[in-house]
Protein backbone atom coordinates (compact mmCIF):
# COMPACT_ATOMS: atom_id res chain seq x y z
CA UNK A 1 0.00 0.00 0.00
CA UNK A 2 1.38 3.16 -0.76
CA UNK A 3 2.02 5.59 1.66
CA UNK A 4 -0.44 8.14 2.91
CA UNK A 5 -0.54 11.51 4.80
CA UNK A 6 -1.87 11.90 8.12
CA UNK A 7 -2.74 14.78 10.25
CA UNK A 8 -3.22 14.20 14.42
CA UNK A 9 -3.13 16.54 17.34
CA UNK A 10 -2.05 15.00 20.99
CA UNK A 11 -5.10 15.78 23.89
CA UNK A 12 -3.49 17.17 26.98
CA UNK A 13 -5.07 17.60 30.64
CA UNK A 14 -4.20 21.25 31.43
CA UNK A 15 -6.49 21.16 35.01
CA UNK A 16 -5.59 24.93 36.21
CA UNK A 17 -4.82 26.71 32.77
CA UNK A 18 -3.15 29.49 34.57
CA UNK A 19 -0.54 27.26 35.26
CA UNK A 20 0.16 25.75 32.25
CA UNK A 21 1.14 22.24 33.57
CA UNK A 22 0.15 19.58 31.33
CA UNK A 23 0.65 15.78 30.56
CA UNK A 24 -0.71 14.29 27.36
CA UNK A 25 -3.57 12.04 27.72
CA UNK A 26 -4.78 11.19 24.31
CA UNK A 27 -4.18 11.38 20.67
CA UNK A 28 -6.55 12.06 17.69
CA UNK A 29 -5.58 11.24 13.99
CA UNK A 30 -6.86 11.42 10.45
CA UNK A 31 -6.00 9.83 7.64
CA UNK A 32 -8.45 11.02 4.67
CA UNK A 33 -7.09 8.25 1.86
CA UNK A 34 -7.35 5.39 4.22
CA UNK A 35 -11.31 7.12 5.47
CA UNK A 36 -9.77 6.95 9.62
CA UNK A 37 -10.54 9.02 12.44
CA UNK A 38 -9.44 7.22 15.21
CA UNK A 39 -9.19 8.62 18.87
CA UNK A 40 -6.85 6.67 21.85
CA UNK A 41 -6.65 7.72 25.36
CA UNK A 42 -5.91 6.78 28.86
CA UNK A 43 -6.05 8.69 31.96
CA UNK A 44 -2.50 7.84 34.60
CA UNK A 45 -5.22 8.10 37.62
CA UNK A 46 -1.42 7.55 39.71
CA UNK A 47 0.36 10.29 37.85
CA UNK A 48 -2.59 12.73 37.43
CA UNK A 49 -2.90 12.60 41.43
CA UNK A 50 0.68 12.87 42.20
CA UNK A 51 0.62 16.24 40.02
CA UNK A 52 -2.85 17.43 41.21
CA UNK A 53 -4.13 15.58 44.06
CA UNK A 54 -8.03 16.88 44.41
CA UNK A 55 -8.53 17.00 40.76
CA UNK A 56 -12.15 15.34 39.96
CA UNK A 57 -11.52 13.04 37.12
CA UNK A 58 -15.66 12.02 36.36
CA UNK A 59 -15.55 15.40 33.91
CA UNK A 60 -12.59 14.78 32.59
CA UNK A 61 -14.04 11.21 31.87
CA UNK A 62 -17.14 12.53 30.58
CA UNK A 63 -15.38 14.84 28.14
CA UNK A 64 -12.78 12.08 26.54
CA UNK A 65 -16.02 9.98 26.03
CA UNK A 66 -17.18 12.75 24.09
CA UNK A 67 -14.44 12.89 21.65
CA UNK A 68 -14.74 9.28 21.43
CA UNK A 69 -18.46 9.76 20.27
CA UNK A 70 -17.63 12.36 17.86
CA UNK A 71 -14.85 10.52 16.56
CA UNK A 72 -17.46 7.03 16.08
CA UNK A 73 -19.56 9.79 14.14
CA UNK A 74 -22.96 8.82 14.05
CA UNK A 75 -26.47 10.37 15.65
CA UNK A 76 -25.04 9.40 19.39
CA UNK A 77 -22.81 12.31 18.65
CA UNK A 78 -25.45 15.05 17.78
CA UNK A 79 -24.95 17.33 14.40
CA UNK A 80 -21.26 17.08 14.67
CA UNK A 81 -21.47 13.14 14.63
CA UNK A 82 -23.14 13.58 11.24
CA UNK A 83 -20.54 15.63 9.65
CA UNK A 84 -17.40 13.59 7.08
CA UNK A 85 -14.65 12.84 9.34
CA UNK A 86 -12.22 15.56 8.18
CA UNK A 87 -14.81 17.96 9.64
CA UNK A 88 -15.15 15.91 13.05
CA UNK A 89 -11.02 16.00 13.40
CA UNK A 90 -11.13 19.96 12.86
CA UNK A 91 -13.79 19.82 15.44
CA UNK A 92 -11.80 17.73 17.78
CA UNK A 93 -8.53 19.64 17.27
CA UNK A 94 -10.16 23.43 17.36
CA UNK A 95 -8.11 25.34 20.14
CA UNK A 96 -10.17 25.37 23.53
CA UNK A 97 -9.51 26.86 27.02
CA UNK A 98 -10.86 23.46 28.52
CA UNK A 99 -9.39 21.46 30.65
CA UNK A 100 -8.91 18.66 27.68
CA UNK A 101 -6.70 21.06 25.21
CA UNK A 102 -5.24 19.74 21.64
CA UNK A 103 -1.93 20.07 20.31
CA UNK A 104 -0.97 21.68 17.68
CA UNK A 105 -1.95 19.71 14.25
CA UNK A 106 1.01 17.73 13.15
CA UNK A 107 0.86 15.32 9.86
CA UNK A 108 2.88 12.51 8.35
CA UNK A 109 2.90 9.75 6.04
CA UNK A 110 1.38 5.78 7.13
CA UNK A 111 1.15 2.80 5.62
CA UNK A 112 -1.69 1.75 8.57
CA UNK A 113 -3.47 4.85 9.88
CA UNK A 114 -4.73 2.24 12.74
CA UNK A 115 -0.98 1.29 13.42
CA UNK A 116 0.30 4.73 13.08
CA UNK A 117 -2.42 5.61 15.71
CA UNK A 118 -1.16 2.93 17.61
CA UNK A 119 2.53 4.44 17.53
CA UNK A 120 2.21 8.08 18.35
CA UNK A 121 0.27 6.77 21.34
CA UNK A 122 3.02 4.61 22.71
CA UNK A 123 5.42 7.26 22.20
CA UNK A 124 3.62 10.49 23.01
CA UNK A 125 0.98 9.52 25.51
CA UNK A 126 2.18 6.29 27.67
CA UNK A 127 4.96 6.44 30.19
CA UNK A 128 8.30 4.88 28.61
CA UNK A 129 8.47 1.41 29.64
CA UNK A 130 4.47 0.82 30.20
CA UNK A 131 2.59 -1.44 28.81
CA UNK A 132 -0.03 -1.07 27.12
CA UNK A 133 -3.33 -3.95 28.61
CA UNK A 134 -6.98 -4.05 27.75
CA UNK A 135 -7.12 -2.73 30.76
CA UNK A 136 -4.81 0.22 31.08
CA UNK A 137 -6.30 1.65 27.54
CA UNK A 138 -9.54 2.98 26.15
CA UNK A 139 -10.18 3.09 22.39
CA UNK A 140 -12.74 4.52 19.72
CA UNK A 141 -11.36 4.28 16.20
CA UNK A 142 -14.23 5.08 12.99
CA UNK A 143 -12.70 3.67 9.65
CA UNK A 144 -15.35 4.15 6.73
CA UNK A 145 -16.04 1.30 4.30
Amino acid sequence: MPASAFEYALLRLVPRVERGEQINIGVVLLCRQQRFLGVRTQLDEGRIAALWPDLDLEPVREQLAAFELVCAGGRAAGPIGELPIYERFRWLTATRSTIIQPSAVHCGLCEQAPATLEHIFAEMVLVPGEVMTPHSREETQNEIG
